[in-house]
């Protein structure tokens, strides 16, 4: 197992390379993405185990057992890995960066929202509605240009909390384990936690263990966003402060208003509100109290407070990382 140095270190240059490769799309299609293969393991479950004849409560209970098979899985795969990486120092050092490097969404997140802003300079509001709808589940037909440019900076900041956030902080507190853990929890919730009628009994663990695991980075997440816009030009941290406050226990969410209030604030717009999915009006509150009309200028300060925040973070990381290795000396 590595020690908190150790997966400093490690976190560091998974992060890095990350960053500039994302998740490439040949690798991808050779085999997959570890996401995918939780997803399958999940969809399989959930075709064996949440059938409609059965009741609410077998449902729930077949949901809860999912997640635990999930999180057994996901431990064990962890343990297995940590347990053999001492054995090959160099090999197994390098795997361990591989697996965190998979499990990071940084570069992943910030090429797909830097689409949607290139997209609306390049090919106008066909395009901006093409590259959104492979971030949000809204209709991308019903939304004009300022609704995509909201929808693009709502999706990166949540996303930086599941997909950055988390796994980073779950990696440092415990290792491998902690990380493919967490991962497992939040596709499950991804994929079942929803309130649909299918899955409202059997998705009601996932959901709810995904809401507790993500308390932690959702509102760290928050924060450095707000440390972040005092260094961006044109993005205010006092406001952003004041929407983190406010708004952010508002949101129908209990973990994506954080961030998306912070974001808000820093950027002077409103985020959330009314949405549709699914052909379904949702009446969410506002983030933020700046004006709705935002633009692919407002989605490109948005990707800079994202950097900044993240790059400002991995600094204090690796000063952590130093700190505690001095002190054993």
């Amino acid at each position: 197992m590595f020690d908190l140095s150790g997966r400093v270190l490690i976190l560091i240059i998974a992060f890095g390379i990350e960053a500039v490769l994302a998740y490439p799309a040949a690798v991808f299609r050779a085999i997959g993405h570890p996401v995918s293969w939780i997803g399958a393991l999940i969809a399989a479950l959930d075709s064996a185990l949440n059938r409609p004849n059965y009741s609410f409560a077998m449902r729930r209970g077949a949901g809860v057992g999912t997640v635990l098979l999930l999180l057994a899985g996901s431990l064990g795969a962890g343990v297995a890995i940590e347990a053999v990486a001492p054995a090959i120092p160099y090999f197994g050092f390098a795997i361990a960066v591989l697996v965190v490097a998979m499990l990071l969404a940084f570069g992943n997140l910030d090429q797909h929202v830097r689409a949607v802003s290139t997209a609306l300079g390049a090919e106008g509001l066909d395009g901006g509605r093409r590259s959104i709808a492979k971030i949000v589940g809204r209709d991308p037909d019903a939304l004009d240009e300022a609704a995509i440019c909201r929808a693009a900076i709502e999706s990166l900041a949540e996303n930086a909390s599941d997909g950055v956030t988390a796994p980073a902080l779950w990696f440092l507190a415990g290792g491998l384990p902690g990380m493919i853990a967490y991962k497992a929890i939040n596709t499950a919730d991804s994929m079942i936690g929803h309130m649909s009628e299918h899955h409202r009994a059997f998705g009601w663990a996932a959901a709810r263990l995904d809401d507790l695991v993500n308390l932690p980075a959702s509102r760290l997440t928050g924060l450095i966003f707000v440390a972040a816009a005092a260094m961006v030009p044109g993005a205010s941290a006092p406001s952003a402060w004041r929407a983190y406050r406010r708004d952010a226990r508002l949101h129908r969410s209990p973990n994506a208003g954080w961030p998306e209030a912070a974001m808000a604030g820093a950027l002077g717009l409103r985020l959330a509100g009314p949405r549709i999915y699914g052909g379904v009006l949702v009446h969410d509150h506002w983030m933020g109290d700046g004006r709705a009309e935002a633009t692919a200028l407002d989605v490109d300060r948005a990707l800079m407070i994202y950097r900044v925040a993240f790059a400002g973070a991995l600094l204090i990381v690796a000063a952590l990382g130093l700190l505690v290795a001095w002190l054993r000396g």
